[in-house]
């Protein structure tokens, strides 16, 4: 049988990667800056993250101009939703015993 800790995702082991999924399953997008406000995060950090997690397959990147003025936008993927529930359902397995 295979042991509760080795069914969570490594991708999410991070706290800010752990936030960053936290938003934007809340949320149908988030911008750059609504989503670096909200974890308080420096804006080299946040990239960093969203970057481990958009390679995975778990976030979608939109990138626009509004005016002149770019705008990056966020959501989950249909795969990094599915992979954060899972995550999910595994640590409160572990919790439960």
């Amino acid at each position: 049988m295979k042991h509760l800790i080795h069914t969570l995702n490594k991708a999410f082991d991070n706290r800010v990667r752990l936030g960053v999924m936290a938003v934007l399953m809340a949320n149908e997008s988030v911008s750059f800056n609504e989503l670096k406000e909200a974890l308080d995060l420096t804006d080299g950090n946040l990239a960093s993250h969203v970057a481990a997690l958009e390679k995975a397959g778990y976030v979608a990147v939109t990138k626009q101009f509004i005016g002149k003025k770019p705008n990056t936008t966020y959501a989950a993927s249909k795969e990094g939703k599915i992979a954060f529930q899972e995550h999910l359902t595994a640590l409160e397995k572990l919790l439960r015993g």
